[in-house]
């Protein structure tokens, strides 16, 4: 089971409204249990969401949308005989759901979609390491039919990464604070301010907590201030007025500075940047940016980036100061997202247990001829990069998984001529489906240790389990959100059937609000 005690409200009122204006499918009792859920998920909503007159409650008055985002290009099949490995860096970013979701529920066409991020924002029943491995997560995988595609395999792949925190001699966290003017809207800075109240109610003692405001300029609002004394930290936090130019690069270079300055050894030394990532004041491409960010992820202090607002979003700048910053990327809608992100995921969000996690999955010609990764799509990385101990990876932090999924096409009879294990398969007669090579470093090392996990061909399955048909119901949504070339027989009321089937205990409610998102999305796109 993962890590994260989730204490979140099941739903939000700006997707439940919604829901309740939807006609009811009662011809399908599947389809009307998943509403009459939504309908009580709304009432909670409404009891601990946004209240009745709060402008986030409010209908999205249509504006020009200046967001950005790094649309990279689709992975396609591969043939095995000529491309039999498929390496990749792991991903525990979520902004792509919580962003998707503020989209459909507003009406929008979905942007920016990086399908195993939709899919990484859920839970799974992957198991996690013993006490006695040797590893700091433990890997599973599983084989059934593809939906969307007949003929096709569909294979998930669950790291699961172990829910004992490191210790650590406590938590010095920099706050840096956008309030520039382009934050002066009630999504942004308001959200902002009342998010870090909640993570910093989470703090205590042995902590300590500076914030750093920017905008043409930046300032050291609190410098060092422990953790305990949350009456200081939430005063200047509703002390936060928005104004002026967006100077990001300086406020990074100030909030480093002072995490560096008030390091401690043994401790967890983070920044925490909020913004809408619309920097317009010194250097501001994504490229200029990550030199920056890159140069002082060697001081050991990493980053968590959080978006906050729309139409001027730069997911593409947020995503890569976190890419590059040995850090995680969220997207806050919702003050429930800000609780699940900032406090239920505290332990996974601040503290890492495995750096630069790399995955090669090596494909056996004997039983797969094509295969195609499904996203990461900007996480590709060159074959021979896995080996390569230099080269910057996704951290994973405790109580994260990574879930990655496969689409494979059955062998056609080729062999791949390399020196490579399954080279000689149909001689030897292996029927793995491919063997699943993980290296990562332990947190401060130079140097990695690396695992292999076979896939045999008893994992394949006519009776998936729970996890794989709601993931994949996910994976089949986010196939129709990118408009992907290989959606094959894909289709919106497919996944809402599935996902819907696949509930589970559900207890906080996530994946019943992904049933309802997809009748939004359903109505969106007819």
């Amino acid at each position: 089971m993962t890590s994260t005690t989730r204490r979140r409200t099941a739903t939000f009122a700006t997707i439940a409204v919604v829901v309740l204006s939807l006609t009811a499918c009662g011809s399908d009792g599947a389809l009307q249990s998943a509403d009459d859920a939504a309908g009580q998920m709304y009432s909670e909503g409404m009891a601990e969401g946004i209240a009745p007159g709060d402008p986030r409650a409010a209908p999205v008055e249509p504006q020009e949308s200046r967001e950005e985002y790094d649309d990279a290009l689709e992975q396609p099949f591969q043939k095995v005989a000529t491309s039999p490995l498929s390496t990749f860096s792991a991903d525990v970013d979520t902004a792509s759901y919580s962003n998707l979701r503020r989209q459909i529920t507003q009406g929008q066409t979905p942007e920016g979609v990086r399908i195993e991020e939709l899919v990484n924002y859920f839970d799974y029943d992957h198991p996690a390491p013993g006490p006695d491995d040797d590893a700091p997560f433990a890997v599973t995988t599983e084989v059934a039919d593809a939906p969307w595609a007949p003929g096709h395999h569909l294979a998930m792949i669950g790291v699961q990464a172990t829910e004992a925190v490191p210790t650590h001699e406590g938590n010095n966290i920099v706050f840096l604070l956008d309030v520039s003017g382009s934050m002066d809207e009630p999504n942004k800075l308001p959200l902002l301010a009342e998010s870090f109240s909640l993570l910093a109610s989470n703090l205590g003692p042995d902590d300590v907590v500076s914030i750093v405001t920017y905008a043409g300029d930046n300032r050291v609002l609190l410098d060092s201030v422990p953790g305990s004394e949350q009456g200081v930290i939430t005063d200047a936090l509703e002390s936060l007025s928005a104004g002026g130019s967006t100077g990001g690069a300086a406020g990074l270079e100030t909030a480093y500075e002072l995490a560096e300055k008030n390091f401690i050894d043994g401790g967890n030394n983070r920044v925490i940047l909020a913004t809408d990532g619309d920097f317009n004041v010194g250097p501001s491409s994504p490229e200029q940016i990550t030199e920056q960010i890159e140069e002082a992820r060697e001081s050991g202090v990493y980053i968590s980036v959080l978006g906050f607002g729309m139409h001027n979003l730069k997911d593409n700048t947020m995503e890569a100061i976190a890419d590059h910053g040995n850090g995680n990327y969220a997207y806050i809608d919702t003050i429930d997202e800000a609780r699940k992100v900032l406090v239920d995921e505290f332990d996974s969000t601040m503290f890492v247990v495995a750096q630069d996690l790399k995955l090669q999955v090596e494909l056996n010609p004997a039983v797969v001829s094509e295969y195609r990764l499904i996203g990461y799509d900007n996480r590709r990385l060159e074959d021979e990069e896995f080996d390569d101990d230099t080269k910057d990876a996704g951290d994973v932090g405790a109580g994260h998984s990574v879930t990655a999924f496969y689409e494979i096409v059955p062998a056609s009879g080729e062999t791949v001529d390399d020196d490579l294990k399954y080279q000689d398969s149909r001689a030897s007669g292996s029927d793995d489906f491919m063997t699943v090579h993980v290296r990562w470093k332990e947190p401060g090392e130079s140097s990695s240790t690396e695992r292999e996990y076979p896939v045999r061909a008893d994992v394949l399955t006519g009776t998936p389990s729970t996890d794989f048909r709601f993931a994949s119901a996910v994976v089949e949504a986010g196939l129709i959100a990118r408009g992907s070339d290989h959606a094959g027989d894909a289709s919106l009321e497919s996944a809402r059937s599935r996902a819907a089937m696949a509930l589970g205990a559900d207890p906080y409610g996530l994946r019943g609000e992904f049933v309802a998102l997809l009748d939004m999305y359903r109505e969106l796109a007819a």
